[in-house]
Formats: structure tokens, C-alpha cells, sequence
């Protein structure tokens, strides 16, 4: 007698609100998408802020999956666990597939991020709207002091990546050489490393498609003119969306 599946839990942050886009976090997007790909139903736990599961992760990252009552956290370890449930579900066809599959979604989470990361945080054509976005439901008092600090933080953190420290202009001069360097490369059918979907297209989805909303119109602007890059991402986006009705959001 087979033993059934574990229950899946992804506790996350508060969802967008934005259609097509389920979590302001690019890795909360990517674990979605990566469920899906792997046909895994599950549930949605929401928080409004990562502490709420600090029990669940000391780091107080999100997000993390539970497993049955077993938590897994780091959108990579949570990417690999799902590859272990259903192998092959997210790394190809082979060998070369998976290692390649794995390499960009490094990239994804390691350079694409440090982007999008900047163009909610840094940019001063988005942060107003941003700011409305991530605090508008904060008590008054609390809104007055605590964005301005976070965000302080978050640039801070830019500059030591190296994304920020020669400014907006340079920063958004690599950008843009990204995004052709990834037009060229981006595949004009099926997906990045091949026929199958795969934890690249999922981890590069995440960070991209998180710039295709109204709080970042330049960065969207840069990617529709990439056509190539713009089809994939819909590809991955009609592979991936959101369709099982068993996926309810529970708050925390």
C-alpha cells in the first residue's frame, strides 16, 4: 500500500494583491511556480511580516515549505526538495540539463534579484509608489519613521553587493546590457535549458516577472521592448499560472 503524499504548506508573505504576480518576493513567486511545474498541489499560509515564522526558520526568511510538519526553508532547498519528491520535474532531461538548469537559477537568484531589488528600493521614479505598496496598511505613526529606515537598510546592503555603489545610471546601464545579453539567449520556443520546464525558468521568471508590474514602469518598459524575453516569460507564466483549485490562501 503506497504511503500518501505529505501535505504542503508554503508560508509566505501577504499576497500582491496584483494579478499574475502572487507574492512581492521574487523566491515566494519562484516556489509557486516550481509547485506547479511539478503539479504538487498545496495551501498558502500568509504572514504579514517573516516573523511570524521565525519558529519555522531562526533566519526569519521566507519562504518556507512545510512538509507535512516539517519545515523547509530557502527557495534553492525548497526547489531541490521539490525535485526530489518528483524527479525530474524541475532539471531537464538529463544530466547536462539539471547542471545548467541549476547554474542559471543561481544567476537568477544572485544577479537578477540585486535588480529588481533596486528598482523597488533604490529607484526614485518607483519608491513612492512602492512605499505605498509595502507600508500603506502601517499605523501612521509607524509609517512615518519606518520606511524611510528599511529602506536606508536596503540600499545600504545594494552598495555592498555592488549594485548600487556607482549609482542609478550605471546600475541601470548593466541592466539594460542584461537584458540583451538574455534577449539573445532566451529561447524562442520551449524553455531556457530545453523542451521542459525547468527550477531556471521558474528562478528566472520570479525575479523578471517581478519587474513587469505598475511599481516598476521603466524596468517593464525595458523588458517589453525585448520581444524574445517578453514571449518566454509568458510561456513560463502559461505553464506555471495559478489554475488547481485546491490552492487556498489561510492567513497566519
Amino acid at each position: 500500500m503506497n504511503t500518501p503524499p505529505a501535505p504542503l504548506t508554503l508560508c509566505e508573505f501577504v499576497d500582491a494583491g496584483i494579478p499574475g504576480l502572487e507574492s512581492y518576493s521574487p523566491f515566494c513567486v519562484k516556489v509557486h511556480r516550481a509547485l506547479r511545474a511539478a503539479d504538487l498541489p498545496y495551501t498558502r499560509r500568509h504572514g504579514a511580516h517573516p516573523g511570524v515564522f521565525k519558529k519555522l526558520n531562526p533566519t526569519g526568511q521566507l519562504p518556507v515549505l512545510l512538509v507535512g510538519d516539517e519545515p523547509v526553508a530557502d527557495s534553492t532547498a525548497i526547489l531541490r526538495r521539490i525535485e526530489a519528491m518528483v524527479p525530474g520535474s524541475l532539471t531537464g532531461t538529463g544530466p547536462r540539463e539539471a547542471a545548467e538548469a541549476w547554474l542559471w537559477e543561481d544567476y537568477a537568484d544572485s544577479c537578477l534579484n540585486g535588480y529588481l531589488v533596486a528598482s523597488r528600493w533604490a529607484d526614485e521614479r518607483n519608491w513612492p509608489s512602492v512605499k505605498i505598496a509595502y507600508f500603506n496598511a502601517m499605523p501612521a505613526l509607524i509609517r512615518a519613521v519606518l520606511p524611510g529606515r528599511m529602506r536606508a537598510k536596503v540600499v545600504g546592503a545594494l552598495v555592498a553587493r555592488d549594485v548600487w555603489r556607482a549609482g542609478a545610471a550605471k546600475c541601470w546601464d548593466r541592466f539594460e546590457a542584461s537584458l540583451d545579453q538574455l534577449e539573445v539567449r532566451a529561447p524562442r520556443d520551449g524553455f531556457w535549458v530545453g523542451s521542459k520546464i525547468t527550477a531556471a525558468d521558474v528562478a528566472i521568471f520570479g525575479q523578471l516577472h517581478g519587474l513587469r508590474s505598475a511599481l516598476t514602469p521603466w524596468q517593464r518598459e525595458q523588458l517589453a521592448q525585448r520581444k524574445g524575453l517578453s514571449a518566454y516569460l509568458d510561456r513560463v507564466d502559461a505553464r506555471t499560472r495559478l489554475a488547481a483549485p485546491e490552492v487556498v490562501a489561510r492567513a497566519a
